[in-house]
């Protein structure tokens, strides 16, 4: 068996942008799979270009070797560009191998410890009664594991203003708030989309009482595991970080120094399953647990099953794209993944059990999109 063809697509689905790849062989069989650098889809689209030209005419068989020529075969090794094309490649190899062996991509993994996979809902109403009216809706539908968002969630069309301090007063009234009606038996969270500073997220949970928040997410940038260091000994809310890390070695500072608690792997851009099984393993030897990041197409959602499935340190997955149109994933996917009882229920036919509908999405258009741009009161740019 051998590679004869890569593919990449890189087309607007809804409400975002979506980049995918499909790998090729001389027996008939293919594969697809994802890359998460959102924004950026067209310089991946490039490196998958280059990858094909040392790629065809390999064994797709040999995954392992192959994600070693991907990575380590020029100077510069690394990034999150490389790493996302890798990890779209190899998450198609995966799916590709399944399919060959009529076997699920759990099972090359090692096999499920798992009959479905358990998720958390998204609560993403501003600082208000809304977030409570939202929270108290999720956790009537079943919904235990809740996170919220900041409420602001910017225009891509035109910059809006984010004042960090005034976040803080507004988050911690209403997050106590939150805990009060949702009671002790929801898991409460909060993701920060890494908008704060060391010092402004010490200010927040130092306002909250012990115990409303279970965990914090990217509450800062994760470049500096000292800035994660100091935080750590100003406060003992759980920390969940990881979703933009690339590979075992960005992950290997903070689980090392346990400065994380939850793993918040993306393994569309973490190097797909050959990456992510051995940064699992790594997170498993210092009682980490996965939490998976999971906002993209069903390719991903389909990917993060099956990885949710073979590890044993897994506590929750990101429940799929909360802010948007999916309307157009029923025309685009086949087979796509339902949630039934607010969790996935865990595939067995050859692997990853999803298909492109490849003739409608040849010809789609790459359409340009920029994350939202935030702004201070004082004018000056800050996270997304």
């Amino acid at each position: 068996m051998k590679i004869i063809n890569i593919k990449a697509y890189g087309f607007w689905a809804g409400f975002r942008n979506v980049c995918l790849v499909k790998v090729e062989t001389n027996d008939g069989f293919y594969g697809w799979g994802e890359s998460g650098l959102s924004g950026r889809e067209q310089a991946v689209i490039s490196t998958i270009e280059h990858f094909k030209e040392f790629l065809i005419g390999k064994n797709p068989m040999h995954i392992g070797a192959l994600w070693q020529e991907m990575y380590r075969g020029q100077y510069f090794e690394g990034g999150r560009v490389l790493a996302a094309a890798i990890s779209a490649i190899d998450i198609a190899l995966h799916d590709l191998v399944g399919k060959a062996l009529n076997v699920p991509v759990h099972q090359l993994l090692g096999g499920k410890q798992r009959k479905h996979i358990p998720l958390f809902a998204t609560a993403v109403q501003t600082m208000g009664p809304e977030l409570i009216d939202e929270m108290l809706q999720l956790k009537s539908q079943g919904w235990d594991v809740i996170r919220a968002t900041t409420g602001v969630h910017g225009n891509p069309r035109k910059p809006e203003l984010f004042e960090p301090r005034q976040s803080i007063i507004e988050a911690s009234t209403w997050l106590t708030k939150a805990r009060d009606a949702l009671g002790s038996e929801v898991t409460l969270g909060i993701d920060y989309h890494h908008r704060l500073s060391v010092p402004e997220t010490v200010s927040l949970l130092q306002r909250m009482p012990i115990g409303t928040l279970d965990f914090i997410e990217e509450p800062i940038r994760d470049q500096s595991p000292q800035a994660y260091k100091s935080l750590r000994s100003m406060c003992d809310v759980p920390f969940a970080i990881g979703e933009e890390f690339t590979s075992k070695w960005d992950f290997s500072p903070y689980t090392e120094s346990a400065l994380t608690n939850f793993a918040r792997i993306d393994i569309c851009n973490a190097g797909g399953f050959t990456e992510g099984m051995k940064i699992a393993a790594m997170c498993e030897t210092h009682y980490i647990d996965m939490m998976p990041h999971n906002p993209l197409s069903p390719v991903c959602a389909a990917a993060s099953i099956h990885f949710c499935a073979a590890i044993s340190n897994m506590t929750w997955l990101e429940l799929p794209p909360y802010d948007g149109d999916m309307s157009d994933y029923d025309k685009f996917f086949i087979g796509r993944p339902i949630v039934v009882n607010n969790v996935f229920k865990v595939p067995d036919s050859p692997g990853l059990g999803i298909d492109v509908n490849e003739s409608l999405i040849k010809d789609l258009s790459f359409k340009y999109w920029e994350p939202p741009r935030l702004h201070k009161n004082d004018g000056s740019y800050t996270n997304w």
